[in-house]
């Protein structure tokens, strides 16, 4: 181990033990962290990219999980041999670690000041006094606003974006040798995923720390990582260092994840996906990303494109505060007169940052949440003077997926169920049979076995649920689909593969859609027309072409600008 290796891990083994089998999902990887250095650590879901950073933090619990062989050296000595207590006093001191979901990670009992200055207190012997006034300090250098005022907070009082400024503000707070980030922007917005990312970098060369980045996305770490670790299925297929990694990838693998996320520059008629590249069994396949079309103009429209939703000054409004007699003093302007049009067959895209009013706007337009005022025509009638047994009706027709597929399907619901539930609402199908037989052929429809109707949702991965979930909303034939950000929690190859599927189905079956997200270049690949929110109004809209081509808001500009590039 040379005196410029912060951290070497040699022939690492993980395993997880169950009840009927042993699963490897760490096959014996070697890597190093040279000092002062970032290395990206590259993967999709169950790659075992995770995995092996709890591993050097000695966070797995033993069991079921169990290291067979290996060692994980930093500074030269065995972290694998050290009892418990000695990686007590090196957690949080010498190797910091960031977590993906800050929500989850911050105690919501305790204020955000409390928790930082904790970690100063155990390891540093400060003073309480002491530890709040670092703390002030810590918040500031991570860009907190107010942070003298945002030391009594509770992590609710907080954005997504700024709990996270929280973790990195408690993994740098004893200068750590050594700090591991893992998918620290996944579920962050791109401006506050690109703010995020130069904070990392400010904040490395700061402190001269070695930064181990996990994420599933090439792009993100193209402008932060020194070298690139690139995982497959707990084995390392690929490692360099940045530059070359992305002009001359080996590895079938590492060409389809820097192939399958959206571009700016080209639009093909279908995104590539890793089984583009290469065979199950981890052969290439010769596919070449040049051979793929490209549509050079939108679609144009026909007299088939009628107009068949309009949006005329929607105004969605929250009460924020009330006086003692519980007359409203202000309101939360979520949605704030919005105009838009929607023809059929295709797809209007809804940009903007978290808060902006895009997911308030889709689930006014469905009426899950009844707008304050304004109408909602679709195909010549208002929506938002309909009852509740009109909607019943109209429920058929227009329907939502949402973000997060854990949360959208009942966990003790089989796939059966689950499918067949809104058939039975609206009385389709002559037969509990002929549902179950039109929920198989669904099932097929978005690329899953009709054999799965049996089992459970927690026996499938995120990019599955979401496909059942796509399944339950076609089956009931609607005409008009929501997609509200279905695919931004979804790993960048299965997001391309969802993607691919939402653009067939709609061939197919002549499917509407409004497509929530807040990544630009995602919505660039699916929509025809873009509407930008930002504060509950639409501040530009226009075909995805012009959009792209030539921005008019500076808001728009910021987005774009805030997309990660690659090399």
């Amino acid at each position: 181990m040379s005196n410029d290796t912060l951290l070497k891990i040699e022939d690492l083994k993980i395993e997880f033990h169950t009840e009927d089998r042993i699963v490897n999902a760490v096959k014996g990887i070697s890597f190093e962290i040279p000092k002062g250095k970032t290395i990206g650590l590259v993967g999709e879901s169950g790659s075992g990219k995770s995995v092996t950073s709890l591993s050097v933090m000695r966070l797995l619990p033993e069991p079921p999980a169990k290291i067979p062989s290996g060692k994980i050296l930093f500074q030269g000595e065995n972290l694998l041999e050290k009892t418990e207590e000695q990686m007590r006093r090196i957690r949080g001191n010498k190797v910091s670690m960031i977590f993906q979901e800050p929500m989850t990670s911050l105690n919501p009992l305790f204020t955000i000041g409390d928790q930082v200055a904790e970690v100063l207190m155990l390891h540093k012997k400060m003073t309480k006094q002491e530890a709040i006034d670092k703390t002030v300090d810590l918040f500031d250098q991570v860009g907190i606003p107010d942070p003298k005022g945002r030391v009594n907070s509770y992590p609710h009082e907080l954005s997504g974006g700024q709990r996270q400024r929280v973790m990195i503000a408690m993994a740098i707070a004893c200068e750590p040798e050594l700090l591991i980030a893992d998918e620290p922007t996944t579920a962050l917005d791109v401006t506050i995923q690109k703010q995020i990312l130069e904070l990392l970098a400010n904040l490395q060369k700061k402190y001269g720390m070695s930064v181990l980045f996990i994420t599933h996305d090439l792009g993100v770490i193209a402008d932060i990582a020194d070298e690139v670790v690139v995982m497959y299925r707990g084995d390392i297929v690929e490692q360099g260092d940045t530059a070359s990694i992305f002009k001359n990838a080996q590895h079938p693998y590492t060409k389809g994840l820097l192939a399958c996320r959206p571009s700016l520059e080209k639009n093909p008629h279908r995104l590539p996906t890793v089984s583009d590249f290469m065979t199950p069994d981890g052969k290439e396949t010769g596919f070449s990303v040049e051979d793929q079309k490209v549509i050079k103009a939108n679609r144009p429209i026909t007299d088939e494109n009628p107009v068949i939703l309009e949006i005329k000054d929607i105004k969605t409004h929250f009460p924020l505060e009330k006086n003692f007699f519980g007359s409203v003093q202000s309101w939360v302007k979520a949605v704030d007169g919005v105009d838009l049009e929607v023809r059929k067959g295709r797809t209007l895209g809804v940009v903007g940052e978290s808060g902006c009013g895009k997911t308030t706007l889709g689930r006014s337009i469905l009426r899950l949440i009844n707008p304050t005022s304004g109408q909602v025509i679709y195909k010549g009638e208002d929506i938002t003077a309909m009852n509740s047994s009109e909607l019943r009706d109209l429920r058929r027709k227009m329907q939502i997926i949402f973000q997060d597929p854990y949360a959208s399907l009942n966990p003790r619901m089989t796939l059966a169920s689950a499918i067949i539930e809104p058939m039975q609402i609206h009385n389709l199908g002559g037969s509990r049979e002929e549902r179950i037989q039109r929920a198989g052929d669904l099932l097929e429809k978005v690329g899953l076995q009709r054999d799965m109707l049996n089992r459970y949702p927690h026996e499938f991965s995120g990019g599955q649920r979401q496909r059942i979930c796509i399944a339950r909303a076609l089956a009931v034939e609607p005409e008009f689909i929501i997609c509200d950000e279905s695919v931004s929690a979804l790993d960048v190859s299965v997001q391309a593969q969802v993607l691919n599927l939402l653009m067939d189905l709609q061939e197919e079956f002549d499917l509407t859609y409004i497509f929530i997200s807040h990544d630009l270049a995602v919505v660039k690949f699916i929509a025809d027309e873009i509407a930008v929110m930002n504060k509950g109004k639409v501040v530009e809209y226009n075909d995805a072409v012009n959009i792209y081509s030539n921005p008019q808001d500076a808001y728009t500009k910021k987005l774009l600008s805030a997309i990660p590039k690659g090399l």
